[in-house]
């Protein structure tokens, strides 16, 4: 049986794992499951799976569960609980479904744990990509499973192949709620439209990374991480059906696409099950007779500015990949607050990436500044533009 430990068990990512582990108790116990907001669902999570050890972001609601559940063994809140849950619980699996560079420390404590990382926390391999990476080389037998599904399918994709055979790799994009509307447009476009994606049923702060595109830049990132690829062997499709979820161009002249419906359950359990493929109830079968159409169109990065963004702060490297997360963070934080409009994320994020003054990365302190340019980006947005 699997050992599984859940940071963000109450998100859209998290509720999918545990439905699936719902289907097949057999296989996986829940041992650890981290919750911010949501306080009601966790407690019924916590009711159902009784997890051993939890994390909640506030000592007192962590006092009244601890209080409550008996079987819990141990509480964790605040800014390094989630890294404690990773570094303490007993686990096979984690899977880091929290949004933002939050998951960064649990990430590193997992690696050092030599346990397999499910990472559905892109910006863990946006911000610290470059510091992840020389920490796997040092704990060889950790492992980074890509449960996003686009870097699942391109995991998939590449399976059986040597890197040089690879051209390319094919980043598809649903084109988000915005898809062929012009900057005009966007002007005055509601925090309530930019939430309504055609396709796929997601958190609030990745529908709006995917209202703008900025989603498809920080994926660029980390396929580049994650896969050590060039970024001018990346490319970004519009797919707008969304059943293509990523591919791999050979050399040959072969691609090689992974599909399926826009569901987060198949890549989350081919993180849990890996190497093998594994049956599970809760899974939508793709019918192709019904799909009938499947359509390419090519980016409009002249509108949707993310994009390019991303592969300039790719191509920079060091500390750059830090500030284009973080401020794209705090960018979408104060438009969901109403506070900035549509088209100022992207003002954000290209006022800090200009304002940076680049650090090496190259030094053992390299997490702590990551950290530090982490929170100063933040601080500065704020400052600047939160009213």
């Amino acid at each position: 049986m699997k050992k599984i430990l859940i940071l963000g068990s109450t998100g859209s990512i998290g509720t999918s794992a545990l439905e699936l582990i719902r289907n097949n108790r057999e296989e996986y116990q829940v041992v650890a499951i981290s919750g911010n907001r949501n306080i009601e669902l966790l407690k019924k999570q916590i009711e159902e799976f009784k997890p051993l050890a939890i994390y909640v972001g506030v000592e007192e609601e962590a006092i009244k569960i601890k209080n409550e559940y008996s079987f819990i063994e141990n509480i964790y809140f605040g800014e390094n609980g989630l890294a404690e849950l990773a570094k303490n619980s007993d686990y096979d699996i984690i899977l880091t479904a929290v949004s933002g560079a939050i998951g960064i420390d649990a990430t590193v404590e997992a690696i050092k744990r030599e346990k397999r990382i499910a990472l559905a926390n892109k910006e863990t391999m946006v911000s610290a990509g470059t510091y992840i990476n020389r920490l796997l080389k040092e704990y060889p037998k950790a492992e980074i499973i890509p449960v996003d599904s686009e870097h699942s399918a391109l995991f998939q994709s590449l399976q059986g192949f040597k890197k040089e055979n690879v051209k390319k790799l094919i980043i598809t994009a649903s084109g988000g709620t915005f898809r062929g509307k012009t900057l005009d447009f966007l002007e005055n476009v509601t925090v309530e439209e930019a939430l309504k994606h055609p396709n796929w049923s997601m958190g609030k702060k990745i529908t709006i990374d995917s209202s703008t595109l900025v989603n498809k830049g920080l994926e660029v990132i980390e396929a580049h991480e994650l896969f050590n690829v060039a970024y001018d062997d990346i490319e970004v499709v519009v797919h707008p059906q969304s059943i293509i979820h990523s591919m791999v161009e050979y050399v040959d002249g072969s691609i090689i696409a992974q599909m399926g419906v826009p569901s987060m359950k198949t890549p989350i359990l081919y993180a849990f099950s890996y190497p093998e493929k594994e049956f599970n109830a809760s899974i939508d079968f793709l019918d192709l007779i019904k799909t009938k159409t499947l359509t390419f169109e090519e980016a409009d990065r002249k509108v949707f500015k993310g994009i390019d963004l991303a592969y300039r702060a790719g191509r920079t490297g060091e500390t750059m990949p830090t500030v284009f997360n973080a401020a794209n963070e705090v960018a979408v934080e104060l438009f969901m607050k109403k506070k900035i409009k549509f088209l100022d994320i992207y003002r954000i994020i290209e006022e800090a990436m200009d304002n940076h003054n680049l650090i090496s990365l190259d030094t053992d302190e390299a997490l702590s500044i990551i950290k530090e340019v982490d929170k100063e980006t933040r601080k500065k947005v704020r400052e600047q533009w939160e009213k």
